[in-house]
């Protein structure tokens, strides 16, 4: 496989995890920029970034980058994916990959048009746990699929100036760890929903603090997505057919999956699955992303992604939630 020069924008904690896989998987990393220029130049060393660009357009403009990595609050993602995309760069940008879906389509069709791979960061698309669950459900071992239930809560110091609370920042709930709960849902739907249900109550700030969302499809498909950013939950995912269920915890990270077979609706069987480790969620993601990049295409991820934008816009909407920006 072709060595990729990466360039990273952003110094936040997930930029940090993010440049141990880089790091991990490649041996090195080319460049980054940020907005501090202290921080900048320390995250630099202490990661052995061989350049470090004080602007975004300094950095887009060298020639030896392949791929960008955008790690900066939602609001500033569309405007980056856009600049890197028309620089001739793949993207990998963190979630939410923008704010609201007419952004995102129109990033998914300049990427189309400009030949680059744009991938959202969505780890348990790259967890090869999933490809063993979807494996088993493909062999009809849980019958038809009926239910998906999926729990995320957070517990979020109180601290209404965090980005977390920020409405100027596209703060709240639901573009936070609600893309991971959606993402999860969309997996295992057989289509699209076609029917939202949602209830929300909103932080101080005006942004989602918690809320409670049914998603339906054509096939009468249900998933039912429980949310909070001031309540501890396990991040379990539940998926279950005519013929049993599985469940899934820890699921953005998930290395095991606990199948209950129940045939006959009186007797069980169980089976647990191990696949993966969850120290290595982002390796297997930039990975994944550089394969996608030498094969061509992201088998489908960025048509995840566009359903994903689409549902967290009609939730939204429901809600009447609108950001300043």
């Amino acid at each position: 496989m072709k060595k990729y020069n990466w360039g990273l924008i952003g110094t936040g904690w997930i930029a940090h995890e993010m440049a141990d896989a880089l790091n991990q998987v490649n041996g090195e990393i080319y460049a980054v920029t940020a907005l501090n220029k202290d921080r900048l130049i320390k995250f630099a060393a202490d990661k052995h970034i061989k350049k470090y660009y004080l602007t975004v357009a300094d950095m887009l403009a060298d020639p030896k980058i392949d791929i960008i990595y955008i790690a900066t609050p939602h609001i500033f993602h569309y405007d980056y994916i856009k600049k890197a995309l028309n620089a001739g760069k793949h993207v990998l940008c963190e979630k939410a990959i923008t704010v609201n879906a007419k952004q995102f389509d129109e990033v998914q069709q300049l990427a189309k048009t400009k030949g680059k791979i744009l991938s959202e960061g969505f780890t348990l698309y790259h967890m090869p746990i999933f490809k063993k669950v979807l494996h088993e459900i493909a062999a009809n071992k849980l019958g038809k699929i009926k239910m998906i239930q999926v729990n995320f809560g957070s517990l979020k110091d109180f601290d209404p100036q965090n980005r977390f609370f920020n409405k100027d920042l596209a703060g709240g709930a639901l573009l936070d760890i609600g893309g991971y709960a959606v993402a999860f849902a969309r997996l295992f739907l057989a289509e699209q929903p076609n029917t939202t249900l949602t209830t929300v109550k909103f932080f101080e700030t005006g942004v989602d603090e918690q809320a409670g969302i049914i998603l339906k499809n054509s096939r009468q498909q249900l998933a039912v997505i429980s949310l909070s950013m001031r309540a501890k939950q396990p991040k379990r995912g539940l998926v279950s057919g005519t013929k049993g269920y599985v469940e899934i915890n820890n699921y953005p990270r998930a290395t095991t999956a606990e199948f209950t077979y129940t045939a006959d609706a009186h007797t069980e069987q169980h089976n647990t699955i191990v696949a993966g480790n969850s120290s290595q969620a982002l390796c297997y993601e930039v990975a994944d992303i550089q394969r996608y990049i030498e094969n061509g295409h992201d088998n489908g991820q960025l048509d995840l992604s566009h359903d994903i934008a689409h549902l967290l816009d009609s939730v939204r909407t429901s809600w009447g939630l609108e950001f300043p920006s």
